[in-house]
């Protein structure tokens, strides 16, 4: 995500395969027992913050760039200006690419010599190689990589090497929901959670006097400035949140005249649980370091507040169909609804939240008063672009604060701008929607990285797109009722409305890339609807595009696309044998490593 103009930390990692939450949860708390599913951080690469082994196979293998050497050479790589630059871009990258592949399949004797790009020290530089000598991974202290061009089938590869599919066979009209990651940054900057809790009636009180009800969580979080942020909340927010709606719960069930809590009581429990951990991730943790005045110590417990994070987070509670969309930030929530002409209509469930947003704009303004420059250029203090965020403790620390921790430990010296700090809070905006599993809703929730390539229409109509041809599968079966035309070009979804996207940002790459809004460009070719997203995202039918951006190493890439975590839950009368079982077809085959924060 385009967040701050300097990148603090980075460090390298992957993300395992939740597991379902088997137990249910005690009436009175939950614990971190109790509360699983979450995700466990692996893997590293060195920041200031923590050491770890490098790992270096997810983003630089033996893969063709001849396209993209030939644009670097002609200075293209700092182009992101304008969208004359970043058209002209594309079309070089779309010619070259579609050579570069030709050539690789091109039938007859090798050419003697072929082009390659060396990467050496923060610098790109067009090589030559013989035939016999081979493109490899050569990394050595002056971090030089050789790098070819992706071929389209290792694009797709890579495409799916993050995606996870889940069939919730539990009746409580939560039927799928598939998961992708497609990294930019190295590493990864995005993270997510799921979590499925089974509820006893002493917890949620049941009208139809049923003894439990589900609560699902999924949340996407958009981590800027470094990883840690993002894998903090992965690890523990979903169990702050639930918490907290824990006792909610529990307090209504203890009245009889109460059914099932407020909506207003169930927003405020969500928004405790989020501004209570940020309060722990930004402030605890300074009177725990100022306490134990040890630099690793420092080092480990401030590296959550000095990065930041987005977060969106989605509360399913079965037994009112209620479905809570909590944001903070500009990730975004999608409901895809089908009418009755068997169309698709999107409703936005979320509105963007940074400092070029009129809502938040006027907020800050109020909130502190005398300061023109509280947003500039749609940024807080002109720097950071989500108005609301997890950690971002630059600006929410006062100048006392910051110095001391610089005095004692390390740090920046505070912006000139600061005078009345927090200006950034983790306090999300929540909505409510009543979802209709006999109707087969479903709800797209995504960080920033696709919503710049793609309208809110677009995504649902994908996945209408990508359920049509899906229907005829075995573990799709509980589609097929819902479908009765097909081989339309155009995707199945209802035009926008202004409405429809107010608050909301457009998709600036679709005017950079020069992409033309035809339903035509479009491809069905994955078993995950997350990855079939990604890849239109990227270009559809377009293999060249995708080849392109797909092979552009980090940090490079990011010029050019974001990091991308998307997840789609699809909402139906599934049947019922309770259980969540991992969904084979739709699934990268590698399991990832496991290791602890």
């Amino acid at each position: 995500m385009r967040r701050a103009f300097v990148q603090t930390f980075r460090t390298a990692r992957r993300l395992p395969v939740w597991k379902v939450a088997g137990k249910r949860p005690s009436p009175l708390y939950f614990n971190q027992n109790q509360v699983r599913g979450l995700r466990q951080y692996s893997g590293g690469r060195h920041s200031p913050f923590l050491q770890a082994r490098p790992r270096s196979s997810m983003y630089f293998r033996n893969f063709g760039l001849a396209a993209i050497s030939t644009v670097v050479a002609s200075g293209a790589w700092y182009a992101y200006q304008g969208d004359g630059s970043a058209q002209s871009l594309a079309t070089q990258v779309r010619a070259f690419a579609s050579s570069a592949i030709a050539s690789a399949h091109a039938e007859g004797p090798p050419d003697s010599t072929r082009r390659g790009l060396l990467v050496s020290n923060d610098q790109f530089y067009t090589a030559t190689l013989s035939q016999d000598q081979p493109l490899t991974k050569e990394t050595d202290d002056s971090d030089r990589r050789m790098l070819n061009m992706l071929t389209p089938e290792q694009a797709t590869e890579k495409l799916r090497k993050n995606e996870e599919s889940y069939l919730v066979n539990r009746g409580k009209g939560v039927v799928r929901y598939d998961i992708v990651q497609v990294p930019s940054n190295s590493p990864i900057e995005d993270d997510h959670a799921e979590l499925i809790v089974e509820v006893p009636a002493s917890v949620a009180a049941n009208q139809n006097g049923e003894p439990s009800s589900d609560w699902s969580f999924w949340g996407v979080f958009d981590g800027h400035s470094g990883w840690t942020t993002s894998a903090k909340l992965r690890n523990v927010l979903i169990s702050y949140v639930a918490r907290e709606l824990n006792a909610t719960y529990k307090s209504a069930a203890a009245d009889p005249s109460v059914l099932i809590p407020s909506s207003e009581a169930i927003d405020s429990a969500i928004k405790q649980g989020f501004l209570r951990l940020d309060h722990d991730i930004v402030n605890e943790s300074v009177n725990k370091v100022l306490k134990a005045n040890s630099r690793r110590m420092a080092a480990e417990l401030l590296a959550p507040a000095l990065s930041g994070s987005c977060a969106l987070l989605s509360f399913y509670d079965s037994q009112s169909q209620n479905l809570k969309v909590a944001v903070a930030g500009d990730s975004r929530a999608v409901l895809g609804r089908r009418g009755p002409n068997g169309k698709w209509t999107a409703k936005a469930l979320s509105e963007d939240l940074t400092g070029g947003t009129p809502s938040e704009i006027k907020r800050l303004q109020e909130e502190h008063p005398g300061e023109p420059y509280v947003t500039r250029n749609g940024r807080i203090l002109g720097n950071l672009e989500p108005s609301r965020a997890f950690g971002d403790a630059v600006y929410k620390w006062t100048k006392d604060i910051q110095d001391k921790i610089k005095g004692h430990f390390f740090g920046r010296t505070p912006s000139p701008l600061l005078k009345t700090p927090p200006y950034v809070t983790a306090e999300p905006v929540v909505t409510t929607t009543k979802i209709d599993p006999s109707k087969g809703d479903f709800v797209v929730m995504a960080t920033d990285g696709l919503w710049e390539m793609l309208s809110n229409e677009e995504v649902v109509g994908l996945v209408g797109q990508w359920l049509e041809q899906q229907s005829g599968s075995s573990s799709t079966a509980w589609l097929q009722s819902w479908f009765s035309f097909g081989g339309n070009k155009q995707l199945p979804v209802e035009a926008a409305g202004e409405a429809s996207t107010a608050g909301q940002r457009r998709p600036i790459r679709q005017q950079q890339y020069d992409i033309p809004p035809a339903g035509s460009r479009f491809v069905v070719e994955d078993k995950n609807a997350a990855t079939h997203l990604v890849r239109n995202a990227m270009g559809g039918k377009d293999k060249e595009m995708i080849t392109a951006l797909l092979t552009l190493p980090a940090p490079y890439s990011r010029r050019y696309r974001d990091d991308i975590t998307v997840e789609v839950i699809f909402f139906g009368q599934g049947p019922d044998s309770r259980t969540v079982e991992r969904n084979e077809e739709a699934s990268a085959a590698e399991e990832p490593p496991k290791a602890k924060l």
